[in-house]
């Protein structure tokens, strides 16, 4: 009987103890732990209790305006935020964070939080309901001047960034409710994307990865940390940039090119703060269900551009395949070497075969930075090869193109439907002299049927 009794005894104290240890448990709880409940409890208690101790709940947008640009800050008032998770990283695409959001719905506003915790989606799953006691916490950014607003633990003294809260902090200011709700995404075009979404769970619309990445995975094997890959609309002239990391579960998935549809996801900033991206949860957010929308012709000069005419006229500079796109790879031209360069070049398509159109659009886009003579473009619909002075009649096409800084520039719809019937060539002429040479890069060259 003795026996029998200490058995049990010690069966019940390994499961008690089993159950108070959260660091092993790997499955998303349904309910929370007595100590966690009264953590949290006692912390509500506080609020508008009207005793000395009293803490202010305030709204995501009330606790952004407490950030102050380009500083990192600690926060001294007695104050608790309540938000719903976004973000998971159970695919391991999201390391050491996570963001809120206001609401399940129809959110507003946004905060990112960083904590010294991996595998955060075990507790902090997407849809729970989060509270952070804010006092003593930093508000801020993790990349001064990136616009993300950031909850962490410390600030980085060398640059004035947020840093992570630590595991000794995670217990006192960050809880869950036992609250799961199902996040319903916001449905945006690509052009309707703005900063205002940074930290959103959205659904991008009418949208297809080029076919130009077909057969690709996710993550381009030979990146070190995060891969860019295009996204591009089926209803508008407009790109937008997935990003993941090479350290996601889902790298070496091939990329699905074989329709159009929705791809869901957080809009979050590259590395460097200057660029909006999305950062998927998991790839059963691709989905793909419909017949492509594919332009008549696309070049992403992901492959570079071997099916194109590179005629240089005059000098010893051409056209030549850049790192530098938007994203991934773009074609660039510059004169200049050692000094300015007398240079005439070319760069021309292959035939577009525009015979069963009755109309049709062309849309690219551009970066250009120094000074030189401004970047030419024409079609045709007979040139034969070789010296485009000697072959074929040009009409100059009306564009916008970059001012420079580097900055990526929508070209506009250019109407092209006089060549419908025919076979059409579009030509980018660039010049540069001993007095200036300009460097220009283009990306994302469309033909769309119209």
């Amino acid at each position: 009987m003795n026996k029998t009794i200490k058995l049990l005894l010690v069966l019940m104290a390994s499961i008690a103890i089993t159950s108070c240890v959260q660091d092993d448990d790997y499955d998303v709880p349904t309910s929370l732990g007595n100590e966690e409940n009264e953590a949290l409890n006692e912390l509500l208690a506080r609020v508008d209790n009207g005793q000395d101790d009293e803490i202010q709940m305030k709204t995501i947008t009330e606790v952004r305006a407490l950030a102050v640009q380009y500083e990192a800050i600690e926060i001294a008032s007695d104050i608790m935020v309540k938000g719903y998770v976004s973000s998971s990283d159970e695919t391991g695409n999201f390391y050491k964070e996570f963001f809120i959001q206001d609401s399940p719905s129809d959110p507003t506003s946004t905060l990112k939080v960083v904590l010294n915790q991996a595998d955060t989606y075990n507790q902090f799953n997407q849809g729970r309901e989060v509270y952070i006691y804010l006092k003593d916490l930093v508000i801020g950014e993790t990349n001064t001047g990136d616009d993300v607003i950031t909850i962490g633990g410390k600030i980085d003294d060398f640059d004035n960034d947020v840093l992570a809260m630590t595991a000794n902090q995670i217990p006192s200011h960050l809880f869950r409710s036992s609250v799961t709700e199902t996040l319903t995404p916001v449905e945006l075009n690509l052009s309707e994307i703005t900063e205002s979404h940074l930290g959103m769970y959205v659904k991008l619309i009418d949208v297809q990865f080029p076919v130009g990445l077909a057969g690709l995975p996710y993550v381009d094997p030979t990146d070190d940390y995060d891969s860019s890959r295009p996204i591009e609309s089926c209803g508008e002239s407009a790109t937008f940039v997935m990003e993941s990391s090479t350290f996601a579960n889902f790298k070496d998935i091939t990329l699905p090119t074989d329709g159009k549809g929705s791809i869901a996801g957080i809009i979050n900033k590259t590395y460097d703060g200057y660029d909006l991206v999305l950062q998927l949860n998991t790839t059963d957010d691709v989905v793909m269900d419909g017949v492509r929308c594919d332009p008549l012709f696309v070049e992403a000069f992901e492959t570079d551009f071997l099916t194109w005419t590179n005629y240089s006229v005059t000098g010893a500079q051409v056209w030549s395949p850049n790192t530098y796109g938007n994203p991934g790879k773009c074609a660039a031209m510059s004169g200049y070497a050692g000094s300015n360069q007398n240079n005439e070049d070319w760069l021309i398509t292959p035939a577009i075969d525009l015979s069963s159109v009755g109309g049709a659009v062309l849309t690219f886009q551009t970066a250009m930075n120094y000074t030189g003579p401004v970047l030419e473009v024409y079609m045709s619909t007979d040139y034969a090869g070789g010296n485009p002075n000697d072959s074929g009649s040009w009409t100059p096409l009306s564009a916008t193109l970059s001012s420079g800084s580097w900055n990526w520039t929508d070209s506009g719809e250019i109407d092209v439907s006089a060549a419908a019937g025919e076979n059409l060539y579009i030509a980018f002429k660039y010049t540069s002299t001993t007095s200036g040479s300009a460097t220009y890069e283009i990306d994302n060259v469309k033909v769309i049927a119209q």
